[in-house]
């Protein structure tokens, strides 16, 4: 798969597939939607889903998918798989497929995912997807997993999460500025001090680590184990 993404989660199996599995409880906390909600579905067949992503405030991109789980496994573990697909002219991401494996450990639930998908728009959008939309997708996974984590773990609600996140990168933010703003608002040339404690804010946003209970993409892993394949419950969805 074109992503992997896996986390810890110190949790009862049944929470975190609750969490995960039910669309009210999955927006929540996942980045990448703004809404996700069921579709009617044949008794037997593997459920139907649209999801809603709102990329500004006048414009939402939609698309919907097909999934399918299995909670009664012989290894103890489960896994759901997914394929999906945006027919807006504007969604970059055309189509795909993915998964979810939930592996129960000494430590907690290995929480993973891998999944990839087809840009449109040709050159141009297999490009942009390279330089930006991937990065930004594979970035966006690891930190909601870190939010849902933080959710399951310390019972912190994903707006809460969200909001103590947006603090602390304001707080970043204010450690580069501050010093260069400060310099600004005073008559006369700009200090040369100005530029060593700029500097320093700098390198204090880059390297002091995210509070405990702030999410952060970097706690999660981002490159597979060597021995990685698809679940063959993958192979059993039809393209929505």
């Amino acid at each position: 798969m074109g992503l992997y993404i896996e986390t810890c989660v110190r949790t009862d199996l049944e929470t975190l597939w609750e969490r995960t599995q039910e669309p009210d409880r999955h927006q929540r906390w996942d980045l990448r939607f703004t809404e996700i909600a069921h579709l009617p579905h044949a008794e037997g067949e593997p459920r139907r889903f649209r999801y809603a992503t709102r990329v500004l405030p006048f414009l939402v991109v939609a698309g919907t998918g097909v999934s399918a789980g299995e909670r009664h496994r012989a290894g103890g573990d489960r896994v759901s798989a997914l394929r999906f697909a945006s027919p807006h002219p504007l969604s970059l991401l055309a189509e795909g497929s993915g998964y979810w494996r939930y592996v129960p450990t000494p430590d907690g639930i290995r929480f993973l995912t891998g999944y990839d998908y087809r840009p449109r728009w040709g050159r141009p959008g297999r490009l942009a997807d390279r330089l930006l939309f991937r990065p930004l997708m594979g970035w966006a996974t690891a930190w909601s997993f870190d939010r849902l984590r933080l959710w399951c773990e310390r019972g912190i609600a994903p707006e809460d999460s969200r909001d103590r996140w947006l603090l602390e990168l304001a707080a970043r933010v204010l450690l580069v500025t501050a010093p260069a703003l400060a310099a600004s608002l005073r008559p006369g040339p700009v200090p040369l001090a100005a530029v060593p404690l700029t500097v320093l804010g700098l390198a204090a946003a880059v390297l002091v680590p995210p509070s405990p209970r702030t999410p952060a993409a970097r706690r999660c892993l981002r490159t597979p184990p060597a021995r990685h394949r698809e679940p063959r419950l993958l192979a059993t969805l039809e393209q929505p």
